[in-house]
């Protein structure tokens, strides 16, 4: 009888614990299936031997995982060599695949988890080890897949959010405008979910700027005049990821120029970028407001669509892994109004290192067919409230199966 092992990595989600959740569950009941192994900080502390036996993990371990954002066994961003490179993690990775009588791989993430997953399947394809990928981004931007877990809580706390800065900044008789900076490198999908409360009939967020468009400067300028003359509050929803039409980054030369381990650069300051441009060419009242960590940790505005599909899909993985392997478990809609969906699969090399990204008919909210084709796709995954858990202060328990160091 064959283990299996589970680890997380890249950024967080407020649904990437229900998706763990799911996997140990299924792997409990699975008689198939000895014992299940979780990695701390994904590959990286899987090749360093960080490795807890959940043994322990019972069935209100299991709810309250569902209720905990963030990733409780840690993150990591590591990149396994390429083809030709060095094959000592690999080597490693085969030492303790035999020492812990793994039999199946589950990786829950995004692009680059993936990415993980198929180098992971390429090397040991002779192997009777299976490689499931189980699906996360906020960003929305996997392949195949209809959405993907995390996405749903993401856009809840966006909609809400911007929903309630709108009221906000509308209290002034004075000439003001406000810029608010949303995660999303080169898909505009969170944005487009900020956006909803135009999307739902409403007139704001007045501008909308996804990294799908090309961003051009005078235009802006000359737009944020042009609607400061008929109102007084201006409010602008922008993706940090927005380029001018030569591919640049805006406001790069800001930026750091670092990147990550797998290339990508870091990216933030963009929303402060617009804010000194408007004081600079306008100069009327300006602040901007970048949303950070809390569009992927506010379990509190989470959706319980997102949660129960986050479940569904590690939970499917499972059943998935007993005849695959190198490929990711996909959700499939099968209908709208009411919304349905299943669980399916696609092979890895279809996904990783791939983008999705919001189709260009979609980037104009002004046309009424694109509000209700975005407001029919996004708004069943906002759905429902979560039961959360709190302890004597009432303030809410979260699970973490690492210490900070």
């Amino acid at each position: 009888m064959k283990n299996a092992i589970v680890g997380q990595s890249g950024g967080p989600s407020t649904v990437i614990n229900s998706s763990l959740a799911g996997v140990i569950a299924a792997c409990k009941q699975n008689k198939d299936i000895g014992k299940i192994y979780g990695m701390k900080h994904g590959i990286e502390g899987f090749l360093k031997e960080e490795i807890i036996d959940f043994d322990f993990a019972d069935d209100e371990t299991i709810k309250k995982l569902k209720a905990s954002p963030a990733m409780a066994l840690g993150s990591c961003r590591y990149k396994l060599p390429e083809k030709g490179e060095s094959i000592k993690d690999y080597e490693k990775a085969k030492e303790l695949f035999k020492k812990y009588n793994i039999g199946y791989f589950f990786y829950i993430g995004g692009n680059d988890s993936m990415d993980t997953i198929l180098k992971l399947h390429e090397f040991f394809e002779d192997s009777d080890i299976h490689f499931v990928g189980v699906p996360k981004t906020i960003d929305n931007d996997l392949c195949i897949t209809d959405h993907t877990p995390g996405f749903g809580s993401a856009a809840k706390y966006l909609a809400t959010t911007m929903s309630e800065l709108i009221t906000d900044t509308s209290i002034y008789d004075v000439k003001s405008v406000t810029i608010v900076e949303i995660m999303g490198r080169n898909s505009g999908w969170l944005t487009l979910a900020a956006s909803m409360p135009k999307i739902l009939g409403g007139d704001k967020p007045d501008f909308t700027y996804l990294p799908e468009v090309p961003f051009n400067e005078e235009k802006f300028i000359s737009d944020v005049k042009q609607k400061l003359q008929t109102e007084n509050s201006i409010i602008i929803a922008v993706s940090e990821g927005i380029k001018d039409e030569s591919g640049e980054y805006v406001g790069s030369s800001t930026k750091s120029g670092a990147t990550d381990i797998f290339g990508h650069k870091y990216l933030s300051g963009v929303g402060k970028y617009m804010e000194h441009l408007v004081r600079e060419k306008i100069g009327c009242k300006v602040r901007s407001i970048e949303l950070n960590l809390m569009q992927r940790a506010a379990m509190h505005l989470s959706s319980l669509c997102d949660i129960t599909e986050a479940y569904d899909v590690g939970f499917k993985a499972v059943e998935i892994a007993k005849t695959e392997s190198g490929v990711m478990a996909v959700i499939l809609r099968t209908g709208n109004n009411p919304y349905t969906y299943k669980i399916g699969f696609e092979k890895i090399e279809k996904i990783a290192d791939k983008e999705k990204l919001v189709p260009k008919e979609w980037c104009n909210l002004n046309d009424l067919k694109v509000k209700e084709e975005i407001k029919e796709y996004i708004l069943p995954l906002m759905k429902g409230n979560p039961e959360l858990y709190y302890n004597e202060h009432e303030m809410p328990c979260h699970i973490s199966f690492i210490k900070n160091k």
